[in-house]
């Protein structure tokens, strides 16, 4: 399943924003590369992807809009490289922190989820022992 789509990053970023970080070939072609932008999809499926699987069972039916929010903030960060602007370089790292909070659980989808691991314990035990101090041995000191 992809996140964010070629579409979405043109309508987001505009197309040329696109244009300028894909065009690869020399002379430059003056279009959008989209084999350079499925790459960058790609990566960044494979990034959401690993922290939703311990908690979501993949793929999902839909792709949920903070999902695809946070692939095309991923994707366009991919794109620049070590040149992106500061904003698209905060874009990217809020998008990482919330995957985080996905993989946590504190961030919930609205999409049907694989139940975490039980720790193989039912709540709490408590396990009384014999107490060593009672009335009946404390008679004179109580």
């Amino acid at each position: 399943m992809t996140y964010a789509t070629q579409q979405q990053l043109v309508d987001r970023y505009g197309e040329d924003m696109l244009r300028k970080i894909t065009d690869r070939s020399k002379p430059p072609a003056g279009a959008i590369d989209a084999a350079v932008v499925a790459r960058a999809l790609a990566d960044t499926d494979a990034v959401i992807d690993g922290y939703l699987l311990g908690r979501y069972q993949l793929p999902l039916a839909a792709t949920p809009a903070l999902l695809a929010d946070l692939g095309a903030a991923i994707a366009i960060y991919k794109l620049h490289g070590s040149t992106a602007a500061e904003k698209i370089a905060d874009d990217y790292n809020a998008a990482m922190r919330t995957l985080r909070e996905i993989a946590q659980g504190i961030v919930r989808l609205g999409v049907a989820g694989v139940e975490p691991a039980a720790s193989g314990s039912e709540g709490v035990r408590v396990i009384d022992r014999e107490r060593d101090l009672t009335p009946d041995n404390l008679k004179g000191f109580i």
